[in-house]
């Protein structure tokens, strides 16, 4: 296939629309089902890349959740605690722990539910069975990786009254060397980002901590190749094999930090007992329980406990998630492993990292003022590499 027609750009009103290789050569991808769009293709191939590199640098299945050219979350594929299966949704799933794929998009789907409404998937491996029946019933726009098996196509194809996007992409496949992009009519050219990313980069300790532990480098290269295609500013949270916070296309730096942060604790707080064990009515489905939790551990959680109002949720009212409560939680946590796409200015990120039980840290370095985030890190005992390399995605 030359060319793909789409149905329109990124609105409506922008036609005509295609995709199509310069070079007049084929398309690196099959569509085996749907009329995937300009934004869903955009989504797609951004998407594969960051899970192909994923299983290139830990040598783990990978999956992505992304929306609005920008991942949701992004995860390898280690079994899930039951806690954490429960808190996904995924506690009933028949022969999730065999499979590392699934494992993997129950992670990436499971962090930040309300923003993966709807989401684009990337899968680095071939989809199998138990990967299609975790996303048949998720509200998804389509998917894209190197292969279905027979079975996973078949589920699939039943999306959406038989339009879900499938599309398979050649795992060789390279892009050229150079990359352009046009703006207000003027073409942009530069070299594709190649920068491999892998444990060699955590080497330039510049705290008093040193201590790096193999999880830690783990985590904090799912953050960086994440944060590689997340739209800029942005911060990335990771631990337990996956992204857990991502604070994308932000201004400010503290700003990232502190989005990021933010659902890197919803994240941990909806495993906490409280959460797991509310009391919702049967018939209450997963995107209502969503919204219904996200409330529940916010500040406005009489929202959805004052009378007349927690009656249409719960068989019975919840006891109130108080913040106390829910501060005490998120201080007792550590190991979180924190990525930035460029240099922290100020030592407030650190100080609000911590906040979110941050213990290890990989930014590129090069402020004039260094030297007030290793020290704030060393004052909160946080390990910290320079990396060197900026990762600005836009």
């Amino acid at each position: 296939m030359k060319e793909f027609e789409l149905k329109y750009g990124c609105n409506p009103n922008q036609k005509p629309a295609r995709i199509f290789m310069d070079d007049g050569s084929d398309l690196p991808v099959e569509i085996l089902n749907g009329r995937p769009g300009f934004i869903n293709f955009l989504d797609a191939f951004n998407s594969w890349q960051l899970v192909k590199e994923l299983k290139e640098a830990l040598g783990q299945p990978a999956a992505t959740s992304f929306k609005h050219v920008s991942p949701t979350s992004a995860a390898v594929g280690t079994v899930l605690p039951g806690k954490l299966k429960k808190a996904c949704f995924v506690d009933d799933i028949e022969g999730l722990d065999d499979s590392p794929l699934a494992c993997a998009y129950a992670r990436a789907r499971g962090t930040d539910r309300m923003s993966s409404f709807g989401d684009w998937i990337a899968l680095s491996d071939e989809c199998d069975e138990t990967t299609a029946m975790l996303i048949k019933r998720e509200v998804s726009d389509g998917v894209i990786a190197p292969g279905y098996s027979e079975k996973a196509l078949e589920i699939l194809k039943t999306k959406k009254k038989g339009n879900y996007n499938i599309v398979k992409i050649d795992p060789a496949y390279e892009p050229a060397l150079l990359e352009r992009k046009q703006v207000f009519g003027v073409t942009f050219e530069q070299g594709h980002n190649n920068f491999r990313i892998d444990e060699a980069l955590l080497a330039n300790i510049v705290t008093e901590n040193k201590a790096f532990p193999d999880s830690a480098k783990r985590d904090l290269i799912i953050s960086l190749i994440t944060l590689k295609y997340t739209q800029s500013n942005s911060v990335c949270y990771a631990v337990d094999g996956q992204a857990i916070g991502v604070g994308a296309g932000q201004q400010s730096r503290i700003h990232c930090t502190r989005l990021a942060g933010s659902k890197a604790d919803n994240w941990h707080l909806r495993q906490h007992e409280k959460v797991l064990n509310l009391p919702f009515k049967p018939e209450i489905g997963r995107p209502d329980r969503d919204n219904a939790i996200d409330v529940y551990i916010s500040d406005d959680s009489d929202d959805v406990l004052r009378d007349g109002e927690w009656q249409r949720l719960f068989t019975e009212q919840p006891a109130e998630f108080t913040k106390a409560e829910k501060r005490a939680y998120l201080d007792s946590l550590t190991g979180v492993a924190l990525g930035s796409d460029a240099f922290f200015p100020f030592g407030d990120n650190i100080i609000r990292a911590k906040r979110s039980g941050v213990s290890y840290i990989a930014e590129p370095g090069g402020s004039i003022r260094d030297d007030n985030v290793i020290e704030e890190c060393n004052k909160q005992g946080i390990t910290m590499a320079f990396t060197g390399m900026r990762l600005f995605h836009h």
